[in-house]
Formats: structure tokens, sequence, C-alpha cells
């Protein structure tokens, strides 16, 4: 089945394709819900259980996988019905102030220093169930996958780069059903980071408390500044997508 998904990232093949989907799923991975809140979960005094953190990068892995093959396999009929006009100029010029756009826009999503420099505070009540859900005995394994799906959901609005990936996939990816392994292998690398950090939570704790405490104040000072970074990316990449058809 050929899936079409052109128009956002343009003509990539070979090294290049591996290169831009390995670029694009450790921005991912660096998102809200597959960095940022597991940093958060291995800071919870005590013992961690590292079985708790896999369910629930499993169940982020996993909501994003599902939605990723749910793309490819509808964007065969999405493709056919936008093939003629995502060759014409009116639509790559509109692309490419998309494009331009988006890069622009990355500047202002970026917050003034004042505001990086005051993170917020995490009320005690969800340090206490933080500290139930990873350390205790007690803890809910579903309660984290649920919160896993909430926030694959919550950014689901803002996922750029996965969305870039995917029409990388569409394009320039084999057929299906070997398709869908390429977001599975994708989906992999985006919680890579998070898994080696649950390792060495697990496996040094001591060696890595003080690197761990120091990432998770900088990720929640610095989240709206990966945003940005995110969005830059994929308007750019998006711009240069229209530039050759247009230009060359």
């Amino acid at each position: 089945m050929d899936i079409d998904l052109g128009p956002l990232t343009g003509d990539l093949g070979g090294t290049a394709t591996y290169v831009a989907l390995a670029v694009l799923a450790l921005i991912d991975s660096t998102s809200f819900g597959t960095l940022l809140i597991p940093v958060w979960l291995l800071m919870a005094p005590g013992r961690v259980r590292a079985g708790r953190i896999l369910v629930y990068l499993g169940a982020i892995a996993g909501f994003y996988a599902l939605l990723g093959i749910a793309i490819l396999l509808g964007g065969s009929a999405v493709a056919e019905t936008l093939a003629g006009l995502r060759d014409s100029r009116a639509f790559l010029w509109g692309q490419l102030l998309v494009g331009v756009g988006l890069f622009a826009w990355s500047f202002k999503l970026d917050p003034p220093r004042s505001a990086k420099e005051r993170a917020p505070e995490t009320p005690r009540r969800l340090l206490r169930w933080r500290e139930r859900a990873v350390a205790s005995e007690s803890g809910s394994a579903s309660a984290l996958a649920a919160m896993a799906v909430l926030a694959g959901l919550v950014e689901a609005a803002s996922m750029l780069p996965y969305l870039a990936a995917i029409g990388i996939i569409g394009t320039e990816g084999p057929e299906w059903p070997v398709s869908g392994l390429w977001v599975l292998a994708y989906c992999a690398v985006m919680i890579a980071p998070a898994l080696v950090l649950t390792a060495l939570r697990v496996l040094a704790a001591p060696l890595v408390a003080r690197p761990l405490a120091l990432l998770d104040g900088w990720l929640i000072k610095h989240a709206a500044s990966a945003t940005a970074w995110a969005v830059g990316i994929v308007g750019f990449l998006l711009a240069r997508a229209a530039l050759g058809p247009l230009f060359g």
C-alpha cells in the first residue's frame, strides 16, 4: 500500500531518511509525556519500582504507536484525494508560508528569561501520590497507564515532530505492514532516554540522584523552550520541502 504524505517532509532517501527520523524521535523523547513526567516519577524518594515506570513508558509508547499506525492506514485514502493538490504551486506556496510561520512562531513560544527562572512548586498532595504510585507496594500500575494515555492525548494537539515522522515513514518507508514496524521502532527511540534513566535510577541511584534532580528542575523551567524548538524544526522542514519544487 502506497501512502504518500510527502508535502510534510519533502523527498528524502536512504541515510537521510533514518537521520530525519532519528532527529524527530529524539525531539519527541524530550516532550512532557516522554521525559518530563518519567523524570518526575523517578524523583520519588525511596526505592523506585522499575516495573511501574515501565508500565507508564509502555502505555505512552503504545498510544503513539497505535495513533501512528492509524494515520498510516488512513493515509492512502487522503493521499489519493490530495495527490493533484499537493503538487500545485498554490499548495506549495501555502506550505512554505505555514513553515515560515511556524518557524517565526517558535520564537514567541519561548518565554522571557524571567518567566523561565520561576519554577512552579509541586503540591505536596501530588508528591504523596507520586510516592505511592512508583515506590509503594499499594500503588496502582493502572493509574500510571492512565496518566500516560492522558499525557498522550494532551500532547496530540501539538505533536508536530511525530506527524512529520509519520509523513516520512509514509513516503520513504516500506509498504505496509513493514511500515508499522518502523512506527514501533520510532516509538521505542522516543522512550529510550527515559528507559536509560530508569535503569540508572534503579541500578545506580546514589550516582544519578543529583543529576536527575537537576534535570527535573531544568525540564520544568524549560518545557516551553523545548516546545518552541520542536515547532521551529518542523516549520523549517515544511519550508524546506516547499522550496525545492518552487525554486528548484
